[in-house]
Parts: C-alpha cells; sequence; structure tokens
C-alpha cells in the first residue's frame, strides 16, 4: 500500500511539474502569451484518475501562488489577480471536468480524450476570457480577439497531441496504479 501511495505522489508531482515547465516553453505575445500549461493541463485530465488530475494542477497553482516563479509572468498571487490569472485559475476546473469526461467514456478512448480535451480548452476561455477583460478593463469581444482568436491553431494542436498521447499513456498510468506492490 505504501508503494502505492509513492506511484501516485510521483504521478501527481510529475504533471505537476511538468504544467510548471510547459509555462516556460512559450511565445510571447500581449496580453497572453502562448505556452504549453494547458497542454499539460489536457494530458492529465486524459492520463490521470479525476482526483489525481485535479490534485497535479491544485499543487502548480498552489506553488505559484506562494511565490515559485512558475507561472509564465513569474508567482505569486499578483499573478493569479493579474490579466491572465483567469487562464491560470480556470485551469482547475478545466481538468476537473476533463478528468470526468474521460472516466465517463473510458470504455471509448480516442472519444474520451477528444471530448475531454475539447471541454476542458473550453472550460479555461470560459473564465478566462471574461476575467481578461475585466483586468484589462475592456470588451467581452476585444478580450476574445486577443486572448482566444491568436490560439486557436495552438491549442487545436494541443487537442490533437492529446487525442494522439493519452490513449497510450492513460492505461499504462491504470496499470501502474492497478499493479499489486
Amino acid at each position: 500500500m505504501e508503494r502505492k501511495r509513492i506511484t501516485v505522489s510521483v504521478l501527481v508531482a510529475l504533471f505537476a511539474a511538468l504544467a510548471a515547465a510547459g509555462a516556460f516553453i512559450k511565445i510571447p505575445m500581449v496580453p497572453v502569451p502562448m505556452t504549453l500549461q494547458t497542454l499539460f493541463a489536457l494530458l492529465a485530465a486524459t492520463c490521470l484518475p479525476p482526483l489525481m488530475a485535479i490534485s497535479s494542477i491544485a499543487i502548480y497553482l498552489f506553488l505559484g501562488a506562494i511565490g515559485l516563479p512558475i507561472f509564465t509572468g513569474g508567482g505569486g498571487i499578483g499573478a493569479m489577480i493579474g490579466p491572465t490569472g483567469g487562464f491560470l485559475v480556470g485551469m482547475l476546473p478545466a481538468v476537473a471536468t476533463g478528468a470526468l469526461v474521460t472516466q465517463s467514456l473510458s470504455s471509448r478512448p480516442r472519444l474520451a480524450a477528444s471530448l475531454s480535451a475539447i471541454a476542458a480548452t473550453a472550460v479555461i476561455y470560459l473564465i478566462g476570457l471574461p476575467w481578461l477583460a475585466y483586468r484589462m478593463d475592456m470588451p467581452l469581444m476585444a478580450a476574445a480577439a486577443s486572448g482566444f482568436l491568436p490560439f486557436i491553431a495552438g491549442d487545436t494542436l494541443k487537442i490533437i497531441v492529446t487525442v494522439a498521447v493519452a490513449p497510450v499513456i492513460r492505461p499504462r498510468v491504470i496499470e501502474l496504479l492497478e499493479r499489486e506492490f
């Protein structure tokens, strides 16, 4: 049982670390940079069981909130309440949504990964765009023009990568978690 806890902890920490690393793989854009944070959030949602996926992103957000410079703009509460903070905060309900979709469609891995990644991406935008509009004091349509339209191609590619990778990784994660230690 102890080894299983260690396995769970390692997997959760791994996906939190991947999200943090994804913040440093970026294309600078104003006001929202393009990063790989969301790719790793999508992968957490599609590869891990729901509680583990949520935990990995919660840990990532917590570590950034307490000041570790693991967000694209650094770290601390200021980064979380700034103009792009809604996209960060939105990753938590996005991963929860995506993980539940994945779990509910587990018998159809490609469909599960597709719908999970699309739903999670939508949740990130549903929270991030109004937040961006509010913090930048701009109309929602202007926020969509600068915080959504330039990202359609990149997000589509992230969804494609998730759909290709998750059905390969998830069974191995589940097998590892079910293994007798």
